[in-house]
Order: C-alpha cells, then sequence, then structure tokens
C-alpha cells in the first residue's frame, strides 16, 4: 500500500521485509548447555522447547556470568517477564540479540514462556567480591533508606524487604550481577530502555549519580540468597511512585475493529503490515524506515487519517495507486511500494483490501518524508525508470494449467511479490525476470532468498505438496524450518494462509523446480585438502555441539529440529543464511500450527570465526551435502545482529 511518497525500490533495503517467499531452511545446531535428546522422540517440553535461552540465561534461568551480565530471569513475577518480552518486541527495550529471539512470537506464546521461568527458583551464585566500606554503605542506604532530598524512594519500597519483587509485576534485585545493573539503570538515564507509564524507574533513574548507580550494584550483587525467592505479595500500602507496571495488565495486542475478513485476509497475505508499521507503533500508521543504496524510505500512513493517511482517497485513487504506481494526483510512486507486483492484483480484491483500511482506527501520525541522495530525489526520473521496468497488467490465467496453478500463480506473482525478494535486481533496483524467482539477495539485511526456480537451492521439485504447505503456514515442516526475515513474513501473513490457498501457491512453486527426477545429483565431489582439515575440525565440533539436535546422521528430529543432510539452503553458493544462522540462533515463528517452537541458541558468544567455519564447513559437506567449503574472513562480516 503506499501514500503520497510510498515505495519498494530494492534496493540494499535493510529492513525491507521479503514477503511470501519460501526462506532460508535452517541450520540449527545446539550448544552444550541443551539436554541431550533421546534418539527416538524430541521431549514435548518448555525446557526442551526454551533451550535457545539457556545459553545466555542458563539452563534454568539461573543467569551466566559470561561478561557478569546476563540476567538471572527465573522466579521473578510472570506479569515483569512478560512485559519485558514484548517490550523487547514492540521497541522499547533495545538489546538486539534479545530483540532478534522474540520479534516474532506471539503472545500467547512469550506469556508461556514467562510463566515457565516465573515458577523456576535455582540457587543463586555465590556474590562477587564486595566493593570497599564506603561504597557498600552508600549503597545500602539508597537502598534501604533512599534520599528524601533528592525524592528518591527507597528500593526496598517497591522491591519487598527482601528484594525479591513484588506481585504482578515488579522484579527481584538479588542475584543479579553488577555490571547488568548498572547497564540498566544507565539505559534508563540515557533514555534507550523503557516501561510502561507511568515510568517509576526512568523517573528514579534520572536523579542517580554515577557514583549511585556503582554503588546500588555494588551492594545488591553482594547480598546473600534469600530464604524464600517467591515475590511478595501485593501490598495495599501505596508504592512511593506511580508505577506503570503494577497499573497495567498485560493485554494481547489490539487488533484492527470492525475488519471486513475478506479485505482483512487480503491486507495480510499482501503483508501490508511489514512495511507499513513501525516496531511498536501503530498498526499501518507507517513511519518505518527502509534503507535502500539510494537513500531512506519511510512507510507512509495508510490508516484512514484525512491529513496524514488515506481518509481522503477514493477507491478509485487505491485502484490507481496498486495497479498504475500513481498517487491520487497523478505523481508517480517509488517501487520500493511494488506496484510493479501489485499491478497484477484485479480490481474486486484491491477495492476489497481499500475497504478494510478504511474500517481501521484512523491515527493521525504525520508521514516522514525520504531522504534520497541526488539524483534519486528528483521523482521526475521516474518517469525514465516506468519507461524501461514498468507496464501495468493485470494476472492473465494460462488455460492450460489448473485453476489450483492459476491461484497460486496470482499469489506469488502480484499480492504475494515474492519476486522482492526471490529476484536479482539491476543497480536501479529493477527486477531483472521477476516472474523466474531465480533467487536474490535481500539487501542491507544479509539474508540470501534462494531460488525458487529449478531444484538447486530450495529444492522444492522434491518436496511434497503438504511439507510446501506446513513451511508456509506453520514455519515448520518435516523439510526444514524458517528463520531470518521469512520467520517474520510467516508470522505477519503466510500462516493466516487458507488450507486451499496455501496448497495452490504449494502447486504453482513446485511447478517452477520443474521435474525432481531431473535433479537428482551426483556423488559429492571429493574436498581438496584444506576444506578437509576444516572438514574434520568441524566434525569434532558438530559433536559437541549440534549432534544432540540434528542427531548424528544430519537428519534431524522434524518438525522439531530441521534436517541438514541432504538439505538444499545449507549449501547454497552464498553462505549467508547458514553462517546468520549459526551465529545468532532464534525461533521459528509462533504460528497456530505451531505455536511453541522450539529454539536454537546463538553460536556468535561461543565460537569463533575459524571454528564458526568449520563447523559449517562440516555441515555443508557431510552427508552427501555438496556445499562448498567456508573460511573464517566469510564469517566475520556477519558478527552483528541481523537487523530488521
Amino acid at each position: 500500500m503506499t501514500g503520497s511518497l510510498a515505495a519498494r525500490f530494492r534496493v540494499s533495503a535493510r529492513r525491507t521485509l521479503p514477503r511470501v517467499v519460501i526462506a532460508t531452511l535452517s541450520i540449527a545446531a545446539s550448544a552444550t548447555v541443551l539436554a541431550e535428546v533421546a534418539t527416538a522422540e524430541i521431549p514435548d517440553s518448555l525446557e526442551q522447547r526454551l533451550a535457545a535461552c539457556a545459553a545466555c540465561h542458563g539452563k534454568s534461568g539461573e543467569g551466566v556470568r559470561r561478561n557478569a551480565y546476563y540476567p538471572r530471569i527465573a522466579g521473578k513475577p510472570a506479569d515483569y517477564l512478560f512485559q519485558q518480552l514484548v517490550n523487547f518486541r514492540n521497541g522499547r527495550r533495545g538489546f538486539p540479540q534479545m530483540v532478534y529471539f522474540v520479534r516474532h512470537l506471539s503472545d500467547a506464546n512469550l506469556r508461556e514462556i514467562a510463566d515457565y521461568y516465573a515458577a523456576l527458583h535455582p540457587g543463586y551464585p555465590p556474590p562477587p567480591a564486595r566493593a570497599s566500606a564506603a561504597t557498600m554503605a552508600r549503597g545500602a542506604a539508597l537502598v534501604r533508606h533512599g534520599d528524601a532530598a533528592r525524592a528518591i524512594p527507597a528500593c526496598d519500597a517497591c522491591h519487598g524487604t527482601t528484594l525479591t519483587g513484588m506481585l504482578p509485576a515488579i522484579p527481584g534485585l538479588v542475584g543479579l550481577y553488577p555490571d547488568y545493573v548498572t547497564s540498566q539503570l544507565g539505559s534508563w538515564q540515557r533514555g534507550i530502555r523503557h516501561a510502561a507509564a507511568p515510568d517509576c524507574m526512568a523517573t528514579i533513574a534520572s536523579k542517580l549519580d554515577g557514583g549511585d548507580v556503582v554503588a546500588i550494584a555494588a551492594w545488591l550483587a553482594a547480598q546473600p540468597a534469600p530464604a524464600s525467592p517467591s515475590p511478595a505479595p501485593q501490598s495495599a500500602r501505596k508504592l512511593p511512585l506511580a508505577c506503570g507496571s503494577q497499573q497495567v495488565s498485560p493485554q494481547a495486542a489490539p487488533t484492527a475493529q470492525r475488519a471486513l475478513a475478506r479485505g482483512e485476509y487480503l491486507a495480510r497475505i499482501g503483508d501490508c503490515v511489514a512495511c507499513h508499521t513501525a516496531r511498536g507503533g501503530a498498526a499501518f500508521a507507517g513511519g518505518r524506515a527502509i534503507e535502500t543504496s539510494f537513500g531512506t524510505f519511510f512507510a507512509p500512513n495508510i490508516t484512514p487519517d484525512p491529513r496524514h493517511g488515506i481518509g481522503n482517497w477514493s477507491a478509485g485513487d487505491f485502484w490507481r495507486a496498486m495497479h498504475d504506481g500513481r498517487g491520487p494526483d497523478g505523481t508517480p510512486l517509488y517501487p520500493v511500494f511494488p506496484y510493479p507486483s501489485y499491478t497484477r492484483v484485479n480490481r474486486y480484491d484491491a477495492d476489497a483490501i481499500y475497504a478494510y483500511l478504511r474500517s481501521v482506527a484512523p491515527v493521525p501520525l504525520q508521514n516522514r518524508a525520504h531522504t534520497l541522495r541526488f539524483p534519486y530525489s528528483q521523482r521526475k526520473l521516474l518517469l525514465a525508470w516506468r519507461a524501461l521496468y514498468f507496464e501495468p497488467g493485470e494476472s492473465v490465467a494460462q488455460p492450460a494449467e489448473s485453476a489450483q496453478w492459476n491461484r497460486g500463480a496470482y499469489l506469488v506473482q502480484g499480492l504475494g511479490h515474492c519476486s522482492a525478494c526471490h529476484a536479482a535486481r539491476n543497480l536501479l533496483g529493477a527486477t531483472l525476470d521477476g516472474r523466474a524467482l531465480a533467487g536474490g539477495v535481500v539487501a542491507s539485511q544479509d539474508w540470501y532468498a534462494p531460488s525458487l526456480a529449478g531444484d538447486r537451492e530450495a529444492g522444492l521439485g522434491a518436496w511434497e505438496i503438504a511439507d510446501i504447505v506446513a513451511l508456509l503456514r506453520d514455519g515448520v515442516s518435516s523439510r526444514g524450518a524458517v528463520f531470518g526475515p521469512m520467520a517474520q513474513v510467516v508470522h505477519d501473513s503466510l500462516q493466516y494462509l487458507t488450507e486451499a490457498d496455501a496448497t495452490a501457491i504449494g502447486v504453482y512453486l513446485k511447478s517452477l523446480a520443474g521435474d525432481a527426477r531431473a535433479a537428482i545429483p551426483g556423488p559429492a565431489p571429493a574436498l581438496a585438502d584444506s576444506a578437509k582439515s576444516a572438514h574434520d575440525a568441524g566434525a569434532k565440533i558438530y559433536d559437541s555441539h549440534c549432534k544432540s539436535c540434528h542427531q548424528a546422521d544430519g537428519r534431524g528430529k522434524p518438525s522439531a529440529y530441521p534436517p541438514l543432510a541432504g538439505n538444499a539452503s545449507v549449501t547454497t553458493a552464498s553462505p549467508v543464511n547458514p553462517i546468520r544462522m549459526l551465529l545468532f540462533g532464534g525461533f521459528p515463528p509462533s504460528t497456530a500450527g505451531n505455536p511453541r517452537p522450539y529454539g536454537m541458541p546463538p553460536f556468535a558468544y561461543t565460537l569463533g570465526d575459524e571454528d564458526a567455519a568449520n563447523v559449517l564447513t562440516y555441515v555443508r559437506t557431510a552427508w552427501g551435502n555438496r556445499g562448498t567449503a567456508i573460511r573464517p574472513t566469510d564469517v566475520a562480516p556477519y558478527r552483528a545482529v541481523p537487523s530488521d
């Protein structure tokens, strides 16, 4: 969808999310902190599903002393934990690894995680060495008595006399590492961390100086384990400051009211929300930055607000944007808005989407102007681009194909705009034969959307239709799982596909891969000596860290841990996807078909570039896989947590 300045010009869009795509069938490995998985059956337990969290927070949420930072989460009030998970997902907290982990998990899944850790009460670590007597005295005074002169309340007035927290949502403070406490207080002081309004912690932190912060952190860390680790019941006594966390019961994200079912469904399949909703912002209100090689585009407000949204648009105006790529006044729109694909959407469906968007709550959020470099800031140059690369036209059914195939083609080529990610682009951002879906880099996100044509990358020619449908709707199948940008697409969009539409897409995509029998490869090529050395070293790392989930034969435990043997997505010419998955792990999306996904821990913090390259070389060349070796220099550029 688009407003006055809408777009989707390729391009290196760091935050442009891929659409209806069959994406990264993941490399999922397991760390030494994972419990051994029985070869006969994967335990259906939260302990197993949340093994990814154990890498930083410990098997029972007790915290990990690595860098004296990763905090204890066990035993904290469930409402507090839920609020923090939602805050990471919605933009109030910004630790990149946590944002990456939870950004496509549902409220129900996050609530279950919070309840699980709230019920755990592992032992406390021994206190670290005590700070100086003066520092300890200063910390004790602030924690127990506060500072009336500066209107700083005592910590125990809210966090309880035993400092184990207070129901429903005030956390405990004992058992936290001093570096974590100082970091969080500093985040409040700098406006990086936020809580539900009124944010009492931001008020308190603003009154503390550096010495106060160090003293409080040192004193709290030095306290012995409490006799009872449970949070105190909610007190009838009025808190010294109004606390939004205690006042607001966590609620699921509001849904659009008076939604028109068909238009809402089509808007979901088009994944309009992905670009037109900023993290933590109101749905469809725009403001999301889309960074490209031409500059930064800002998605417009498409709520029915009459001043800033599309409240004054007619159905014809909306159709012109979708079909012709022009605004209500005829201004050409930047093709970062994927009208080269949306032009194939028929008028009946476009009108249904328009009617749905007219029904959502209007949001008076002003649109931001794009910040593009010259000459791309000259909109009149779009006339030349359109003459070269764009021709309006609806989807035309192919009489030689089945109705099911034609429906799949309509969704993939049009509303799903799969070519936005799965087709290569030229220097001006135009797709090169978008219908071919031959694969392309999701620019600036540093992920690769594999080819869906032929059987060499996504490998769909050998898949059963049911497996493709499961991957699209559930995010997992017996053949693999989605991670990275595709996980967000499944969470926001594809899980809502009807069985019929998902099957139609599967039929169409499978037809692009051709005859699976013709794609059966010969024996894997022999490895060079250097690659053989890396392969052998990687085998030992795999045995220590990965075998417990993915099995010695690489077959995994579908649909919990995807197979690596015969998985074409781990052997693509571009190694970026397996590198990303190994370094940062993650969860498949929580969906109706897979509401409690099994996670994978990040290995960026435990494996160096050489070890990471060796184990990936092993995975890409073991069990008959036909991938190439990976070098440490291939791994190093991807050490930053992926953005969205």
